[in-house]
Parts: C-alpha cells; sequence; structure tokens
C-alpha cells in the first residue's frame, strides 16, 4: 500500500485509529477508536461473558485455550509477518516472540488447576477444631494494556493467565500495534465464540485511563515508569489493584572466568535484539578488568556485523516509536560529550528510522546513558576491578528488572545479589521464555508477576475459608468460656511456645 502517513506514528481519521509502519509509512490497518461509553459496554460485555467462562471451570477453560494455542501454532508465520508489517520487527524475531507466547498459553493452560483450585491447607495444633481450605477466585473483568515492543509476547503474558484464572479480559493494545493486538482477539474469538471472552479497545492513552476507571476487577500493565504511575494514580481513585511491569535498565557482569565468547554473542542479542526496544534488554556491561579489552573486541566484531533495514532479512528493524529516536541520540551524544569512546556506532549511528549498532566505553556513570533507560541499540560496557564492584555499580539504579552474569565459580551467587526481579547465569533474557517462572521487576521495574505459579495467582483473590469439625478443647472465641479453660489456654501455649 502506498505510503500516506508519516512513518509509524499513530493518527486519528474519520474516529478510526490508523496504525502505520514505522519505516515505510504503509497503513497497517484501522480500528475504531474507543470512547468511554465503548469502554463501559465492552466491560459491561465482558462481565456477563466472565459468568459463562468460570462456570466452564479449569477444564472447560483449558480446553478451549489449548485451541488458542494451536491456532497461534498454526498462523505463526501469519502473526510474524504482521509484527512486522505493524511494526517493523524482523520476523524471525517476531516468530521467536510468538514461540515464546504459545509456550506460555499452554503453561497456563495446563496449570491453572494446579495453582488455583481448591485444596485443603494444614491447621495448627491450637486451633486443630477447624479444617481450613484456600482456593483463588477469578475477579470477573480484567484490564490488560499492552506494548508495542512486544505485542505478542507481553500481552499474552498477562492474558493467558488471566483466562486460566477464569477471568474474561478487555485488552487495550499500544496505539503502535492495533493491528497484532486486534489480530490476537479475533483468533481467540475464533477457537470460543460463544461470548466475549477477550475484547479489544483502541486508542490512545486516554483509552487506557478510561479502562482504569471502568469497574474492572484489576489492571495489568506494561509499559514506561512514567505511564506506569499515571495508571497506578488512576486505579488509586477506586481502589482498583494494578500489577506493573515499567522498564528496566538491565545490566551483564562478565567476571574474570566467564567464557568470553558465549558471553560476547549473548551480550550482541541481549543488547541488541529487536533494535534494542527491550525491557529486559541489556544496556550495560560491567567486565572486570582483566577480561574487559578482549570482551569488548569481541562484543565490536559480533555488533559489527548485523545487518539494519527495513527488509525481512535485516538483523536490526526500525525504531517503532519515532520519539524514542531523540533519546538515543541524547544518550549517545551526552556519553560521548562527557568524555565516554563510540568504539562501534556513535552519534552518526543514528539514521532515522534507524539507529546502527553502538557500542560506548568510558562512560561516566552519572551520564544518562547509564541511568535511563534507552530502549535502542546502543551499549555502555565499564571495566571494573572485580565483580564486587560490578555488582554495586549494576545495583546503582532505581530500576531492578532483569539482569545477566557470566562467569563460573561466583555466577550463582552474585546473580543472586543482583537488585532485581530476574537474572540469568551464563544467558541473558531466558527467563522470559521459562513459562514456570515468575516475571517481573523491583523499584522503578514496577511491581506484580506474570507467568508461573506467581502469575496466575496475580489473577485470582485468595478465598480462605475454615470449617469446624469437632469441638474446641481450647474454646478462645466464645463468651462462654470460664476462667478454668482460660487458664488451660495459657498453660498450654507457655508448653508449646514458651520455651
Amino acid at each position: 500500500m502506498t505510503a500516506t502517513h508519516a512513518p509509524g506514528i499513530p493518527v486519528i481519521e474519520d474516529g478510526e485509529l490508523v496504525s502505520t509502519n514505522p519505516a515505510t509509512g504503509a497503513e497497517a490497518g484501522r480500528f475504531p477508536v474507543a470512547d468511554a461509553d465503548s469502554v463501559g459496554r465492552a466491560v459491561g460485555r465482558a462481565s456477563d461473558a466472565a459468568e459463562w467462562w468460570a462456570q466452564l471451570g479449569h477444564s472447560g477453560r483449558k480446553e478451549r485455550l489449548l485451541r488458542w494455542r494451536a491456532l497461534l501454532a498454526q498462523r505463526i508465520e501469519e502473526i510474524a509477518d504482521l509484527s512486522h508489517r505493524e511494526g517493523g520487527k524482523p520476523i524471525a524475531d517476531a516468530i521467536v516472540e510468538t514461540v515464546s507466547a504459545i509456550e506460555h498459553i499452554d503453561w497456563a493452560a495446563r496449570n491453572a488447576r494446579r495453582v488455583l483450585g481448591p485444596r485443603r491447607v494444614r491447621s495448627r495444633l491450637v486451633v486443630a477444631e477447624f479444617a481450613a481450605h484456600l482456593e483463588y477466585q477469578p475477579y470477573g473483568v480484567i484490564g490488560v494494556i499492552g506494548p508495542w515492543n512486544y505485542p505478542v509476547l507481553t500481552p499474552v503474558g498477562s492474558i493467558a493467565y488471566a483466562l486460566a484464572a477464569g477471568n474474561a479480559v478487555v485488552f487495550k493494545p499500544s496505539e503502535y500495534t492495533p493491528a497484532v493486538g486486534q489480530w490476537l482477539v479475533d483468533a481467540f474469538a475464533e477457537v470460543v465464540p460463544e461470548h466475549p471472552v477477550l475484547q479489544a479497545v483502541h486508542g490512545f492513552g486516554d483509552v487506557g485511563a478510561t479502562l482504569c476507571r471502568s469497574g474492572v476487577g484489576k489492571v495489568a500493565f506494561t509499559g514506561s515508569g512514567a505511564t506506569a504511575k499515571k495508571v497506578m494514580a488512576t486505579c488509586a481513585e477506586t481502589l482498583t489493584p494494578v500489577l506493573l511491569e515499567a522498564g528496566g535498565k538491565d545490566a551483564m557482569i562478565v567476571d574474570d572466568d566467564a567464557d568470553l565468547d558465549a558471553a560476547a554473542e549473548a551480550c550482541v542479542w541481549g543488547a541488541l535484539t529487536n533494535a534494542g526496544q527491550s525491557c529486559i534488554g541489556i544496556e550495560r556491561v560491567y567486565a572486570v578488568d582483566s577480561v574487559h579489552d578482549a570482551f569488548v573486541a569481541k562484543v565490536v566484531e559480533k555488533a559489527g556485523r548485523l545487518t539494519v533495514g527495513a527488509g525481512n532479512g535485516a538483523d536490526l528493524g526500525p525504531i517503532t516509536m519515532p520519539s524514542q529516536i531523540d533519546i538515543i541520540r541524547r544518550h549517545i551524544d551526552d556519553a560521548v560529550a562527557r568524555g565516554g569512546r563510540a568504539v562501534l556506532g556513535g552519534p552518526d549511528a543514528v539514521q532515522p528510522p534507524f539507529v546502527h549498532p553502538t557500542v560506548l566505553v568510558d562512560v561516566p556513570e552519572d551520564s544518562s546513558a547509564v541511568r535511563e533507560e534507552t530502549f535502542g541499540p546502543t551499549l555502555t560496557i565499564t571495566r571494573v576491578r572485580d565483580a564486587d564492584e560490578a555488582v554495586t555499580l549494576a545495583n546503582a539504579t532505581s530500576y531492578g528488572l532483569g539482569g545477566s552474569v557470566f562467569g563460573r565459580r561466583r555466577a550463582l551467587d552474585l546473580a543472586r545479589r543482583l537488585r532485581s526481579g530476574m537474572a540469568a547465569v551464563n544467558s541473558v533474557m531466558s527467563f522470559v521464555g521459562v513459562s514456570s517462572l515468575p516475571f517481573g521487576g523491583v523499584g522503578d521495574s514496577g511491581f506484580g508477576r506474570i507467568h508461573g505459579d506467581d502469575g496466575l495467582r496475580e489473577f485470582g483473590r485468595a478465598k480462605a475459608i475454615t470449617r469446624r469439625r469437632a469441638r474446641s478443647l481450647l474454646p478462645a472465641m466464645t463468651f462462654e468460656r470460664t476462667p478454668a479453660q482460660v487458664d488451660r489456654i495459657v498453660k498450654v501455649i507457655k508448653l508449646r511456645y514458651g520455651r
């Protein structure tokens, strides 16, 4: 289709959100913009659908979720091509992303009963007359606000778990990738045509704010820290609980006994995949002095071979959100102006809508390239005295999403010491693909978890039930208790806990 719009900048025409490719400006799709009434109607329909969906039980939901999973697997090339046409992502990267999403749907469907289903909980001796039961009940409707950088995997990480927990979902895709979001919703409707269990509403930030105020049971958001604070403030108006994943400034530590070839290969992938537009991408490296120079040389050699362009065969595609280019340029310029050296790329690497790989060394720790999320194909590599200094510098940020450690003797210990929700040892970003592990951060990276057992529990309210099964031997919760019984309670407590 002939380009008729500014590349990558979503606009509203005749009440429709128009999405365009960030490199060519070719139109990727048009979708009705939701106003407050239409968001309210969607949530109302979802509330009705949620009752039917919850009544299906775990087995009924599992069957339908596995059908959705199968449909995504059968059409993986189709959704990957759409991700490429709308967001500029190389098709190979889009396929890898979708594979991970498929895996998460499968895991959530197969494990929801085990994690959330009713079960007996062991009681305690002093209240042995009561049987204890625990279950997780759905919220009803979950509002999911998704990002543009991983428009399949990231929202599915909330949607699939919310659905498996028995909720209906109203999904607001990013205004930069509405076509991908609508595709996911339409695919689900093919396998679950009975009720609108999963719906999409489209628009800009005001639509997300309306969704927060719409009466949904919980909101799951992924995006920038600034927007996360706005979402949380809006949800606070109605005490609507939130789950926030708000970006990162992830660090890699390269210890003196690391496999440098493996570390360099992983670093280049972790920093530059998706043109660096990854919340868990590696943006900082701290390499121990004895291996620093060799590591830098290997990273530069590998990163320098990568190709950049709009074609399907390119390793790095365009920057999806045009305004991000100014941030990337500012970080590179600031690093160089303050004494940093570009050993690959540099200021000239910024060629909108593309940014070529850039590796910076000798960058001050208080520079924007080190302190702020860049979200582009740039990387700082800093020489450190030892791994302990590396941990200190890696943790000297308000973010705390993921991280990576390469080494042998102390790698696992170093990973534990990183102030982050996740860490990978001798790999990068691998935790996002392990469905049984929780995903989320600390500090300015947000709170709450998707994926794994914890991710399922985020979308269910814990319901505790006690059932009397015998007469109380130590009657405490009654006005009928006697002084002698109170004395007996005191003796038992002293005997059991007083020594």
